[in-house]
């Protein structure tokens, strides 16, 4: 099974002469790298969801029936060790709007970065060392960082690799090394359109869509695991999905919920399922705040195991705008309702999703009780929300990508070494 590993301590027996290297190189089991960042937990759910891929796919597909995987968080690997999550939760306050403007416009545009071998010789030697130890067969990265550091290491070792990129968003920031990737798979041909200015030729662009766990496109039988979740089945289930590892980035989308919640019992056709996550302070407030208010039609659920179950049971989402989440969302075939105003790449997710017409948009607490009073009175129009979900499906993403990196393996390639590339794209596709 893949292992989501940290750093690896480099054995001193691996400096070998040129003839001992090529014995070993010769016995070396192959390796697939595939790196994240601990921002958030999608983009390792992304690289989790590729590594189970390649388990799947191993002696087929080109996969070696022998191959080693390494999951690995790239920020193990830095000079500077931080805390990628808090640092990731620091842009959900007031500074907001500053990581929006960030995100959407500066370097995303036409002034673009290639990589370079300063960045890996400054910030991440251990990984360079990493490289030359496992010589992996391709290194798929999740994050921009991992991506860039994947290119830093092939200039610097000289050992040839391919670099897979996977935004786990519905756009592209402009820091992915557009020039030295040899393929982006990317969720939409909307996504495509944003490289192609970006001089990223189309032998390098794949639309595969965003990877997730296995399990979430899958029938189940609703009445059994209604049981098991001790839910209703003759109800409108609506999953409130208000937690995470962190609790700062659900601030304001908890605020919104409070204001709904004397509302909620108006919902007689509807029952309302909180999900708080790890967080179990707030799971006691619901808890409390249910219990003195008296609602018959909402409960609080402990931390589920099983998103993929609980997701095809329900009929509806509220929910953030993250990459991953509503990704889950459509190949479980779950409307959705995105709360909240929503910035950088959530903000794309949003506006994608709602063009599509494969979801509903509420930004404040108001407009979410009206979008719950229509589809209350109207649940064909959840069907409708379906359909048009079904042009951005894609439950095999993982193994598409999987796929289509060994295609890449292999494959002679000559590769310019540089300091540092910044160069000027071609006018983007779309505005932002």
């Amino acid at each position: 099974m893949p292992t989501d590993t940290r750093a690896p301590e480099l054995d001193p027996a691996d400096r070998r002469t040129d003839s001992e290297a090529s014995v070993a190189a010769s016995s070396r089991r192959p390796v697939i790298t595939i790196m994240h960042a601990s921002v958030g937990s999608g983009h390792r759910a992304a690289a989790m969801a590729i590594a189970q891929a390649v388990e799947q796919l191993r002696g087929d597909s080109g996969v070696p029936a022998d191959v080693e995987v390494d999951v690995l968080d790239v920020l193990d690997f830095g000079r500077i060790h931080f805390d990628g999550n808090k640092t990731a939760a620091a842009f959900t306050g007031a500074t907001r709007p500053i990581y929006d403007v960030t995100w959407r416009y500066t370097l995303t545009g036409r002034f673009l970065w290639g990589g370079g071998s300063a960045w890996s010789r400054i910030m991440f030697g251990s990984f360079n060392e990493y490289v030359e130890q496992k010589r992996p067969l391709a290194v798929i990265c999740t994050h921009i960082t991992a991506a860039n550091t994947a290119v830093g290491a092939r200039m610097m070792t000289g050992i040839e690799f391919p670099v897979i990129c996977v935004p786990t968003d519905y756009e592209i920031e402009g820091w992915w090394p557009h020039k030295e990737t040899d393929l982006f798979c990317v969720a939409t041909e909307f996504m495509a359109e944003t490289l192609r200015p970006r001089k990223v030729p189309e032998r390098c662009i794949e639309v595969t869509g965003i990877p997730i766990r296995p399990g979430f496109s899958e029938q189940r039988d609703r009445a059994r695991d209604c049981a098991a979740f001790g839910l209703p089945a003759e109800k409108m289930l609506v999953l409130v999905m208000a937690g995470a590892a962190l609790p700062q980035p659900y601030v304001r989308f908890r605020a919104a919920m409070e204001e709904t919640l004397p509302y909620l019992r108006s919902f007689e056709n509807m029952h309302f399922v909180f999900l708080p996550g790890k967080d179990i302070a707030y799971a006691k407030h619901l808890n409390s705040v249910f219990e003195g208010m008296k609602l018959p039609n909402a409960s609080v659920l402990d931390y589920v195991d099983d998103m993929a179950a609980l997701m095809r049971t329900c009929d509806l989402a509220i929910l953030k705008s993250g990459g991953l989440t509503v990704t889950e969302c459509l190949c479980a075939e779950l409307p959705m309702i995105l709360l909240g105003k929503s910035y950088g790449q959530e903000k794309s997710n949003t506006v994608m999703l709602t063009s599509f017409g494969a979801s509903m948009h509420a930004t404040t607490s108001r407009e979410l009780i009206m979008q719950l009073r229509h589809l209350h009175d109207n649940s064909e129009a959840l069907h409708g929300l379906l359909v048009n979900a079904n042009a951005l499906r894609r439950p095999d993403a993982a193994k598409d990508i999987v796929r289509a990196t060994m295609r890449l393996t292999g494959v002679p390639c000559e590769r310019e070494r540089h300091f540092a590339e910044f160069y000027w794209g071609g006018k983007p596709a779309h505005t932002r």
